[in-house]
């Protein structure tokens, strides 16, 4: 038995009968992090000792009846969450020996479940990219990659090259854009970004705080929606944090069984799955599982988004200028990096010219000019009127059907070195941020290969609060699909 090809389901069940115990499994993990991290690049900060401990408690539960939902699972942090006594970086030089003295919301609820914390993963810096490369710690390799280098997307990088790659069972995401679903989509797995206010944002390192969703990615559905189940809840301390969400989280923790498609109405937005910039191959997946669908009782009808093309321009906007208000507390005075000027305005600006990125500047610069008194009216409120009619629409299109499904990405995995062209960019982000601008569950799973047996994904939104419905429905497409994601057939080792 490899204890790497475990799903989380799996191992609990063994976990429980005690066919294998906690500190065997984390020992595994850790071994393999030893062995092929320094490769992919997917953690910041392994936390061994952290570990066996976490371990070593889990398998205290166990031997006296006491265990927890996810007793003994060893996960992965996306360094966005601050944990207490470790260091949380951002994936930036600004934090890069920044050590909370304070718990997030998120990971603490995975610490009351039983996880086991691997270590802090890597991530584009600030949230900010799509492309696992711009974390001052290094880029992130996508577990796909052969003779090329292959990009995992971002920004939830680390967190989804681990997973791919069985460096640990799951991991904490989180989705400003599509931060957990894009990636998730190239390395083959399951990330759902919940409805906004189900997870609480409290203590982690905020990037655009109307559109970040701390979210979960995982091998399969149900290990997914356990994690995810783990990490939601109401929290008095996130003022926008949902009173009904230890409702959903409850029913998250339950075993979701697929969707009875009878009855159920699919639809697809015209103005995404017509557009040229999507491949032939994520084309002809996304054909097959769709007519699959239809197979098993779904109706599919075609709904209209009429300004969802305008998605790229409406993030870009909105999440700038929020992100500009955010990271201007990075200012050297209170924690984080330092660099001494000549005055106080000075070592201002010595210490961010020194502390962020190229990435991260130019975001900051471009969303502070567009809360300047010259276009605050013409560009900000202007995003945010057009944000507002955009929602409607999308909730308009759910009101004609039980979900929406579109391809995840517009092409498989390319080389690290490159981007998406600007029209593939514009249609992925016309298939999954809208989710975050409206605050809408989505969810990524795994929907087929292409030619060279990269991954393929297909993505499941549905209304606010449908996250279990919305799982479920992932669910009865993995189930289609059928796609072994085992780590060692990933790696081939």
């Amino acid at each position: 038995m490899n204890l790497i090809d475990l799903t989380i389901t799996q191992a609990l069940e063994k976990l429980k009968s005690r066919e294998i115990s906690a500190t065997e499994l984390a020992r595994a993990h850790l071994d393999r992090i030893e062995k092929l991290n320094p490769d992919l690049n997917a953690y910041i900060t392994v936390t061994a000792e952290r570990a066996m401990a976490d371990a070593s408690t889990s398998d205290a539960r166990y031997a006296n009846g006491e265990a927890r939902i996810l007793d003994g699972i060893p996960i992965g942090m996306k360094d966005l969450f601050t944990t207490r006594g470790i260091r949380t970086t951002a994936g930036s030089k600004m934090l890069e020996n920044f050590i909370p003295e304070y718990e997030s919301t998120v990971s603490g609820k995975c610490i009351d479940a039983g996880t086991v914390l691997l270590g802090k993963t890597n991530m584009d810096e600030f949230a900010m990219s799509g492309t696992g490369r711009t974390s001052y710690f290094g880029a992130t390799k996508n577990p796909y990659s052969r003779d090329t280098a292959l990009m995992p997307g971002g920004s939830s990088s680390g967190s989804v090259a681990a997973v791919a790659a069985g460096l640990c069972m799951a991991a904490t995401g989180s989705d400003t854009g599509d931060s957990i679903r894009f990636p998730s989509a190239l390395t083959g797995l399951v990330g759902m970004k919940p409805t906004y206010g189900l997870c609480s944002r409290w203590g982690c390192i905020a990037f655009a705080s109307s559109l970040d969703h701390p979210g979960a990615i995982a091998r399969t559905v149900d290990d997914c929606a356990l994690l995810l189940g783990a990490m939601a809840g109401h929290d008095k301390n996130d003022s926008t944090s949902a009173p009904i969400a230890d409702e959903i989280a409850a029913q998250l923790q339950q075993t979701l069984a697929p969707i009875d498609l009878h009855g159920v109405r699919i639809g697809i937005v015209s103005e995404v799955i017509n557009s040229p910039a999507i491949s032939p191959d994520v084309r002809e997946m996304f054909n097959r599982n769709i007519e699959q669908l239809r197979g098993m009782g779904a109706e599919i009808i075609e709904v209209s988004i009429p300004h969802v093309m305008l998605t790229s321009v409406l993030y870009a906007v909105i999440s700038r200028a929020e992100s500009s208000s955010n990271l201007s507390r990075y200012d050297g005075m209170k924690y984080g990096l330092r660099v001494d000027g000549d005055n106080l305005i000075d070592t201002y600006m010595k210490t961010r010219a020194a502390g962020f990125g190229d990435n991260v500047k130019f975001r900051m610069i471009t969303g502070s000019i567009a809360l300047t008194k010259d276009f605050y009216d013409s560009c900000f409120v202007k995003a945010a009127q057009v944000r507002r009619l955009l929602t409607e629409e999308v909730n308009a299109a759910l009101q004609q059907c039980d979900f929406i499904i579109s391809p995840a990405a517009p092409r498989a995995a390319f080389p690290l070195n490159e981007d998406l062209t600007a029209d593939e960019a514009d249609i992925s982000n016309a298939a999954l941020v809208p989710m975050n601008l409206a605050g809408l569950p989505g969810c990524t799973v795994p929907g087929g290969r292409d030619a060279r047996g990269l991954p393929l994904g297909m993505h499941v939104a549905g209304a606010q609060f449908s996250d279990a419905r919305v799982l479920q429905m992932a669910k009865r497409i993995e189930e289609i699909a059928a796609i072994d994601n085992r780590p060692t057939i990933i790696m081939g080792k």
